[in-house]
């Protein structure tokens, strides 16, 4: 009987993966922005990857302002600005970091700072590649949507990552309605994606700005919350046709990467631990009811990977071989949100502690 009800609880989350993916926003097939746009990107200690970020950026259409931060790096993400990118983006100096602020955040609002009176603000990372005319396309899917705050997931990229990579996506299209979290203002039904956000000027004022943010590791997520606790809307989107990411190289940097945040996903332990024994339940102990001979197993794996075919497919990426190996995706996610709840307090990102507390 256990068995059955958890095929039924599979089912319903694969009808609601499908029901999502169907509903899930996408860009227009071309559109120039109606309002003045500033790309905005903070830099710390990327020169090693930074350069297909800046080369993308030099073929966005000339109306479109850049303006670019170097945090306090000791590589020489600097010169690496200067000599790919030149007078096409306006590179600035970070001041020092003062007391209850974490790195990002902080970079962040001094770029929003200097941006000047841009509509539009668009923050990305410098591992996100867009196209010529994303910048484009996504003002005008944030104008269509009549949201305020607009994420538009890029396709993620990295054939070693594909166990963790994708879970991301595919959490929020199995268990996020996506339309009640447009039309909610409850701060606590909020998703968004820090590597490339689109947001309206106006809205990220009266929010706080990254200020409302400060100590917060996951600030992407938090200045979505903010945004509606002033009042303004969110909305996802498949970015997968405006940009391309690679977020980690290496399976190290991906496990401290995640470590480093992943905690700050839940309200508490107590949080994480429920959510943890669900997944595990569903998409690891019950498709392993069939090496004991419950067939039933058969028929949760199956409908396991049917969620993680279908979120792939919606975000842009290749369903399988990815889909297939569900199960261990998730043994190593909870195993990573072990890691990330004992590392807290004491993890440290390019040379700073990644928690306030």
């Amino acid at each position: 009987m256990a068995a059955l009800i958890g095929c039924a609880a599979l089912l319903a989350l694969l009808v609601h993966t499908l029901v999502n993916a169907r509903l899930l926003r996408r860009p227009p097939a071309a559109a120039p922005p109606a309002e003045a746009v500033t790309v905005l990107l903070p830099l710390r200690d990327e020169a090693a990857r930074a350069e297909p970020c800046l080369r993308a950026l030099l073929e966005l259409p000339p109306h479109v302002r850049i303006l670019a931060l170097d945090d306090g790096s000791t590589d020489g993400t600097a010169e690496l600005v200067r000599r790919i990118a030149g007078p096409r983006v306006e590179l600035l100096t970070g001041r020092p970091l003062p007391p209850g602020w974490l790195g990002k955040p902080h970079a962040c609002q001094q770029l929003a700072d200097a941006a000047g009176d841009s509509a539009v603000l668009v923050f990305l990372d410098a591992d996100v590649v867009l196209t010529p005319d994303s910048i484009g396309r996504a003002a005008a899917l944030l104008r269509s949507a009549g949201a305020d705050l607009l994420s538009p997931y890029p396709r993620i990229e990295g054939a070693g990552e594909r166990l963790v990579q994708p879970l991301l996506q595919w959490s929020w299209l199995t268990f996020l309605p996506l339309r009640a979290m447009e039309r909610s203002h409850r701060p606590s039904l909020a998703a968004a994606g820090g590597q490339f956000l689109v947001v309206r000027r106006d809205a990220y004022e009266r929010a706080g700005g990254h200020a409302a943010v400060r100590d917060k590791v996951l600030e992407d997520i938090e200045l979505a919350r903010a945004v509606k606790r002033a009042g303004g809307r969110i909305a996802l989107a498949d970015g997968s046709a405006l940009a391309r990411c690679r977020m980690y190289n290496s399976w190290p940097e991906l496990f401290d990467g995640y470590s480093k945040s992943l905690w700050a996903s839940f309200g508490s332990p107590l949080g994480a631990a429920a959510v943890l024994a669900v997944l595990l339940a569903l998409y690891v102990a019950l498709p392993a009811a069939v090496l004991f001979g419950q067939w039933a197993g058969l028929l949760a794996y199956a409908l396991a990977v049917a969620g993680r075919a279908v979120a792939a497919r919606a975000s842009g990426r290749r369903a399988f071989p990815g889909a297939l190996a569900h199960p261990a995706s998730v043994v190593l996610f909870a195993w990573l949100v072990v890691r990330s709840y004992r590392r807290r307090g004491r993890a440290t990102w390019k040379g700073r502690p990644t928690w306030q507390g």
